[in-house]
């Protein structure tokens, strides 16, 4: 019996040995990759809160002086209207608290209260005064002086408040009251044009100047009225200042500056195809061609739109314009919140444009369109009148010629002098045109569809649209107008929209933010953007 319990146990602890010693020879000979893991270790991502934007041919950085367009983009950054602009074409309130369109000709501006100058006086209507009244001696020489050309007079109401007198109604003069405020006291006693303080007037905005020497260095205004709602990750903006494109160029490839603007059509020429990011926005060209429907045979509407379906603006823009305009389908770009729900949907399809003439009378018959119109053959023929100094529309006309043609409908192609030219859109004694405008910031169509328009185009109910939308506030009733007019429009094809300019802004990898420029604000939301 003991030999029996001595056996036991010496199994038992043979089996606590060859335990102990498994144990302890898989810990000690694990794979070395086991027991060497390294463990995770986040990299920080340096942000750097500055940023560095580069201005060309330098003249002043008081807004309203300079003509710069770089300025003028930064300038928004430093100084602010009475009402701006967002990036769907809205008016919204900065400075202002409120206006009212008191009759057609005036309007009453209310000011916010709590606005300080970077300099810590307070923003009054005398401010407001004393900015038109520059702007009005100011005339053509500066980039503003056609927002007040209608002003006749300014009266300061009360410290907040300032009435606008105009000689003649404006439509949506509200649009037009987007210029850059200055300090009446800032400059009190000085000689505006020619004052050393124009190196560094003072705004109201979120950025104001701290140094102005070779590069202008902007700094975050701690005092900003606004800035309880802001979301700054940027404190400082460095413009450096060049003399020419190219060396902004060469700037840029070499990492010494941020980002650039351009209007050059094909700006991998310049700075090839990688390396950088691109946002293209609407810039403020549009062109078109303009029927003259009194013309007897483009008094006829199925003409105007036969000839809309024949016309490929995607080929212009891609051959004549290497890709750096975009397609027009009507005057309002697409962004555009009173054209967005109601957007002309452009295709180009020869059949429905045959479809059209046939239905009108016009027969096809050995590559030409005939009809027969009080016992005379009328053969379908048009001349197109282009400015000669032009060399795009040149082209774009010797475009249209050819789909025309190959169509059947024979253009002839009249190149004249800008004073020919000038004289033939005054006096509208032509059968087409290819015109252009530059386009305005408001919503206003009597351009093209109101009195004495281009196109001498006349229909009684667009007309009553353009008298009852220029008094409208409501949104939803607003866009009910215009999409009427819209469908007036494609109804009636008194012009050919053909395309837009486009603008780009190019910037670094290394700046992270949304980007998303408009005409109004390149910079839009630059406030939230940083490096790393």
């Amino acid at each position: 019996m003991k030999s029996n319990v001595t056996k036991y146990l010496f199994i038992i602890i043979v089996i606590s040995l060859l335990i102990t010693a498994g144990y302890y020879i898989y810990h000690t000979q694990k794979p070395k990759e086991e027991k060497a893991l390294p463990q995770e270790t986040e990299e920080e991502i340096e942000i750097i809160t500055n940023l560095r934007l580069p201005v060309v041919a330098f003249d002043t950085i008081n807004p309203i002086l300079s003509k710069n367009q770089n300025i003028q983009d930064i300038s928004r950054l430093i100084y602010e209207p009475l009402l701006t602009i967002t990036s769907d074409n809205r008016i919204e309130l900065c400075l202002a608290k409120e206006w009212s369109k008191q009759s057609e000709t005036s309007y009453v501006v209310k000011l916010k209260e709590d606005v300080k100058w970077q300099d810590g006086h307070l923003l009054t209507a005398k401010d407001v005064q004393f900015t038109i009244d520059r702007l009005k001696e100011l005339g053509g020489n500066s980039i503003y002086a056609y927002n007040v050309e209608k002003v006749n007079g300014v009266e300061v109401i009360d410290n907040t408040t300032i009435k606008i007198n105009l000689s003649e109604e404006v439509p949506f003069f509200e649009y037009y009251l987007t210029f850059p405020i200055l300090s009446n006291v800032y400059y009190l006693n000085e000689d505006f044009v020619n004052t050393a303080k124009n190196s560094a007037p003072v705004g109201t905005g979120r950025f104001k100047i701290a140094s102005h020497n070779e590069k202008i260095v902007l700094q975050k205004n701690q005092t900003w009225w606004n800035r309880e709602e802001e979301e700054s990750k940027l404190e400082e903006i460095q413009i450096i200042k060049y003399q020419n494109m190219g060396e902004v160029y060469n700037a840029f490839k070499i990492g010494n500056i941020d980002m650039f603007t351009t209007k050059t059509l094909q700006i991998e020429d310049y700075i090839g195809t990688i390396g950088y990011h691109k946002k293209e926005y609407y810039g403020e060209m549009l062109d078109y061609l303009s029927f003259n429907c009194k013309n007897s045979v483009l008094a006829n509407t199925e003409v105007r739109k036969a000839i809309s379906y024949i016309i490929d603006k995607e080929n212009i823009v891609g051959t004549i314009y290497r890709g750096g305009y975009n397609v027009a389908n009507f005057s309002l770009e697409d962004e555009n919140y009173l054209y967005q729900n109601k957007k002309v949907e452009y295709e180009r399809n020869h059949e429905m444009a045959r479809t059209i003439l046939e239905q009108a009378g016009w027969v096809y018959n050995q590559k030409a369109w005939y009809r027969v119109k009080n016992y005379r053959t009328e053969r379908l023929r048009l001349d197109l009148i282009v400015s000669s100094s032009n060399e795009n529309r040149v082209q774009v006309a010797e475009n249209l010629k050819q789909v025309l043609g190959d169509f059947g409908i024979t253009i002839t192609i009249r190149k004249v002098s800008d004073a020919q030219y000038q004289s033939y859109l005054q006096n509208k004694n032509y059968d087409m045109i290819l015109t252009g405008v530059n386009r305005g910031i408001a919503p206003d169509l009597s351009t093209y569809f109101g009195q004495n328009n281009i196109a001498n185009f006349v229909n009684e109910e667009m007309i009553n649209l353009l008298k009852e939308v220029k008094d409208i506030r409501e949104e939803t009733i607003l866009k009910e107008k215009y999409n009427r007019m819209i469908e007036i429009y494609q109804e009636q094809m008194p012009y050919i929209f053909l395309y837009h300019n486009k603008q780009t802004l190019v910037y670094s990898p290394n700046v992270i933010g949304d980007v998303n420029p408009n005409r109004y604000n390149v910079y839009e939301g630059i406030e939230t953007w940083y490096r790393q």
